[in-house]
């Protein structure tokens, strides 16, 4: 029977063939793989981002289409179209590229909410609806979208309606100087280019969530998920410092598919580590990259400089872990 470490193994030293570094990143994708939820990469260009996720479509061996959004993009660019057939008179469906097990959207926010919402019920039903009929989407089907944090000019933020349907946002960040001195010995010549192989399938990923569902979650847990989510409301809803100098930290909290998140990546991440059950240790780790898009800060809190993952630090200090897991 495969086992999570193994699995995970075998997927990381492939990829590593391309991707030098960000384990806890490529962790987290292949936790969002086995939880079936979609996932937002933020960093700065020339991260890997869009290489990472290439390089994970190829160990597993799925359809992989690549979406570069722009101003000009249009919905029917994305899903497909109906076109005219002049032979017969009548109309064929075109599919567009979301017809394919894992999806690039990449800089998601150069384009229009228009064709951001075109992904809305991609994303949440598996499904798309092209001339008025509805079309399943594969199986297994993930969206993997990226988004640059600092360039402003020419980009729209995802409104929250689409960043909620988001299982994780990651921050990618630089690699360490060791890691970068090895991409410049491995890839520094332009005649040798990284090659990733298929080491899995979609079928042995569906078959694998079973074991991710058989990982028992006690209610001890199940209400230390509830409290902590809750707990972002509450924050909401009070306002912190002294009368005179009252200030909101957010504007709202995390909705309950925040609770889900950490419920089914806590399941994920457990069977990865080789764990039978979720400790509050795993849906700690887990916390920031389930809850940071999902909580909205207020003027007052951004002109403190303060971020999301500083306020769920608070979330996290203020709610009691449970002794008993």
């Amino acid at each position: 029977m495969i086992t999570g470490p193994s699995w995970s193994q075998k997927l990381r030293t492939e990829i590593a063939k391309a991707v030098i570094g960000q384990d806890v990143v490529i962790e987290r994708l292949l936790v969002a793989l086995l939880a079936n939820g979609h996932v937002l990469l933020e960093g700065m260009p020339g991260l890997a981002k869009t290489l990472l996720v290439k390089s994970l479509g190829s160990a597993l061996g799925v359809q992989f289409e690549r979406v570069q959004f722009t101003p000009d993009l249009l919905p029917s660019d994305v899903v497909g179209t109906m076109i005219f057939s002049p032979k017969d008179g009548g109309f064929a469906t075109h599919k567009g590229p979301i017809f394919a097990n894992l999806v690039l959207a990449d800089e998601i926010n150069r384009a229009p909410a228009k064709v951001q919402s075109a992904l809305l019920e991609a994303m949440q039903e598996r499904q798309v609806t092209i001339g008025g009929t509805s079309h399943k989407l594969p199986r297994p089907f993930f969206v993997m979208a990226t988004q640059n944090p600092v360039e402003q000019e020419g980009t729209y933020p995802l409104p929250e309606a689409q960043t909620d349907r988001f299982l994780f946002k990651l921050l990618v960040d630089y690699p360490s100087a060791s890691e970068e001195a090895l991409m410049m010995e491995m890839w520094g010549q332009v005649t040798k280019q990284p090659e990733v192989n298929a080491v899995t399938s979609g079928e042995e990923l569906l078959e694998l969530r079973v074991h991710v569902d058989a990982i028992h979650v006690s209610p001890e847990v199940q209400a230390y998920i509830l409290a902590l989510v809750r707990g972002t409301r509450e924050l909401a809803a009070q306002v912190e410092g002294t009368s005179s100098g009252a200030k909101r930290l957010l504007n709202f909290g995390a909705s309950p598919r925040a609770s889900l998140a950490l419920f089914q990546a806590s399941r994920a991440l457990a069977w990865l580590r080789g764990s039978d059950y979720v400790s509050p240790a795993l849906v700690q780790e887990v916390f920031h990259d389930a809850l940071r898009h999902r909580v909205g800060l207020t003027y007052e809190a951004e002109a403190e400089g303060l971020t999301s993952d500083k306020i769920l630090d608070q979330v996290l200090v203020r709610t009691p872990v449970p002794a008993k897991a």
